[in-house]
């Protein structure tokens, strides 16, 4: 049976509501009385019960965390930062697959019945709507690996995707590449538009080269395989930016399997250098994310906006840095 909080009162030789102040955070309670009751509950290994807490303070301390990309490794990283982080902070995270959801009111809806206190979207494909729908719910948000905006309608933190798109542009032109492809993931995606729109736009300003593009089914490492199978039998390009290093991965398995080499045969670039991108056999040149920081901001905004609901949405944008490793060419 689990230690009551009478038990507590009665060790202590204090009232039942004595024990309630100490537990409750910005109650008021001596020193002396708080010191009585920790030691009593310290004894008898009791614990404060989060729920009924919860109810006296009006807020329960979960925060949801949503993503709808589970089949991307980047994403375990991403959840073990948040986690940690959030329960560092005194904060319980409530993680949400919303896997092929793209309707925002019935994700509003859910939070809503755990009476979360905000909603972190950790999300590089959905749209700006979907964040803002629990703003509009008066539900604190914050869109973690979100859209990039001058004016954002919700807290965003992330990268512009239009310039790491620039970044492998330029990247595989200094290699000398004459002729580059773009392997993104789904269409519908806001990071794929984004950085297949940055990648196109900086080619333009060298028309010697020639340039294809194409969408995998998913950011997955079996949709990079398929995709690149695909674009082997239709006359590959000389190297491709796959818009994701789990996407990369997938096409050097598809590579591999048709006894092609990298970069000798064809050369691939990720983004984000997730930790399977570093490993000695895979040896990925990448896009560098700044990950820890993008999740380490989100949680200091979420933390700022439970204190101050109505705080103004700003952007904070993290610049990306070329992770030099195997799979191009070496520079002139």
């Amino acid at each position: 049976m689990s230690v009551t909080l009478k038990e507590v009162a009665e060790r202590a030789g204090v009232s039942r509501s004595a024990v309630s102040r100490t537990f409750t955070e910005g109650a008021s309670v001596s020193p002396k009385m708080r010191r009585k009751v920790e030691k009593a509950a310290r004894d008898l290994g009791y614990s404060p019960n989060a729920l009924a807490s919860s109810l006296t303070t009006g807020r329960t301390k979960l925060i949801g965390l949503v993503s709808n990309n589970f089949h991307n490794p980047i994403f375990l990283e991403v959840f073990d930062l948040f986690t940690s982080g959030l329960q560092d902070r005194g904060l319980r995270p409530l993680l949400v697959n919303l896997t092929d959801e793209t309707d925002p009111e019935q994700s509003v809806r859910m939070l809503r019945q755990y009476s979360v206190d905000g909603v972190v979207v950790a999300s590089s494909t959905l749209l700006p709507g979907f964040a803002k729908a629990f703003r509009d719910a008066s539900v604190p948000v914050v869109h973690a690996f979100g859209r990039s905006s001058s004016a954002p309608q919700v807290h965003v933190v992330g990268i512009d995707n239009v310039e790491c798109g620039r970044m492998a542009a330029r990247t595989l032109v200094e290699r000398g590449y004459d002729h580059v492809g773009f392997m993104g993931g789904p269409g519908s995606a806001t990071s794929t538009q984004d950085r297949y729109a940055g990648f196109m736009s900086e080619l333009e300003n060298h028309p010697n080269v020639t340039v294809s593009h194409s969408f995998a089914e998913g950011y997955s490492f079996d949709a990079g395989r398929k995709e690149m199978l695909r674009l082997l039998g239709t006359g590959p390009a000389q190297a491709y930016f796959c818009g994701d290093d789990v996407l990369s991965i997938g096409a050097l398995s598809a590579l591999q399997s048709s006894g092609l080499k990298t970069p000798d045969d064809i050369g691939i670039m990720g983004l984000n250098d997730m930790e399977m991108a570093r490993w000695e056999n895979i040896n990925l040149t990448t896009i560098h994310q700044p990950i820890r920081q993008i999740v380490t901001s989100t949680i200091e905004l979420m933390v700022a906006m439970l204190d101050e609901p109505q705080r103004y949405p700003e952007a904070r944008i993290f610049p990306c840095s070329v992770v030099e490793r195997g799979t191009l060419r070496p520079r002139p």
